[in-house]
């Protein structure tokens, strides 16, 4: 039995023995696998904690870049907006079928204009001739009017084509086709009678000067002359011998002139007069501060060149333009 019992004894020593080893190597082990653990966890959050940096500015980045955006989005909508009340301040001139006119500056805002190129409808006025064709006074009385009408607008100007044709507005042509369609203000059928015609233009001007009644208003007609075809004339301002304000702005313009002629040309004497005419009909009745202007002879070979090239209409236009500005600024 004690043989039997030694090994046993022995063996369970071992045991005892062993288990004690195998728990300080575990143990030991485990402190060792725990140590490199934490450290891992700590190498582990130190990789990804750069990426958390990075990935969080990223985020901030995009959301600054977001904010940017947004600012120069409303930098554009600001910029439209501009735009947009320059728009507003456009124009539709009459007799273009709608076009607009931008105003490039507010030196004539407040100011009325009532244009009116002679004759129009049944009566196309005096008559040139240019080869075979027919050069109609009223067709290049309106044109240069409305190129007057368009500057005084890009100015801010308002102002009323008192004669409009419903299809013609600025043309280039050398010749301007005759028609018989052109109406009075604001849309009135043109009689054949020359009075009618005269008294109806006159009342459309003065039920509008009474519309506009305190506000600084002028009036300005347009028409081509006809006299002997030998006969050379220049440009003639006529205006009432009671308007004071009236004769102002017709010098005014016919300075313009001087000026204009001067620069474009030097070797030319220009010979256009201011004068009273108080008994031409619409100078007489206008309530308006009226200007008659006589381009030329319509029938003289050198005055056609006047009308005939549409850089000399709108030269016209423009000189007109610059007097009617100076008369302004010296109200």
């Amino acid at each position: 039995m004690k043989h039997t019992i030694k090994p046993v004894k022995r063996l369970s020593n071992f045991a005892v023995n062993y288990f004690f080893v195998s728990f300080f190597i575990l143990a030991f082990l485990g402190q060792g696998l725990y140590q490199r653990a934490q450290a891992g966890e700590a190498d582990s959050q130190a990789v990804r904690g750069p990426g958390k940096k990075r990935r969080a500015e990223a985020t901030r980045k995009r959301a600054k870049a977001k904010t940017v955006t947004r600012k120069l989005v409303k930098g554009k909508t600001m910029k439209r907006s501009v735009k947009t009340d320059a728009i507003a301040s456009v124009a539709t001139l009459p007799g273009l079928g709608g076009t607009r006119v931008a105003a490039k500056s507010q030196r004539l805002k407040g100011a009325v204009y009532y244009l009116a190129s002679g004759h129009g409808g049944p009566d196309p006025g005096a008559i040139g001739h240019y080869g075979k064709a027919l050069l109609p006074e009223d067709e290049y009385a309106y044109d240069v009017t409305i190129r007057l009408a368009r500057a005084l607008m890009e100015y801010g100007a308002t102002v009323y084509m008192i004669i409009r044709d419903p299809n013609d507005g600025i043309r280039n042509e050398k010749l301007l086709k005759l028609d018989h369609d052109e109406v009075t203000y604001p849309n009135q059928p043109i009689p054949l009678n020359q009075l009618a015609r005269l008294r109806q233009c006159t009342d459309a001007i003065n039920r509008l000067h009474r519309k506009h009644k305190g506000a600084y208003q002028r009036m300005i007609t347009i028409h081509v002359d006809s006299r002997s075809a030998g006969q050379n004339i220049d440009v003639f301002f006529y205006h009432h011998q009671n308007s004071a304000v009236g004769k102002r702005l017709a010098q005014s313009i016919h300075r313009s002139f001087t000026a204009g002629y001067k620069r474009s040309q030097p070797g030319r004497n220009y010979l256009g007069t201011v004068s009273d005419r108080s008994a031409l009909y619409v100078v007489r009745n206008s309530q308006a501060p009226t200007v008659f202007i006589e381009l030329g002879n319509i029938r003289n070979e050198k005055d056609q060149r006047r009308f005939l090239l549409a850089d000399n209409r709108q030269a016209l236009a423009n000189w007109i333009c610059e007097g009617v500005r100076a008369d302004y600024s010296s109200r």
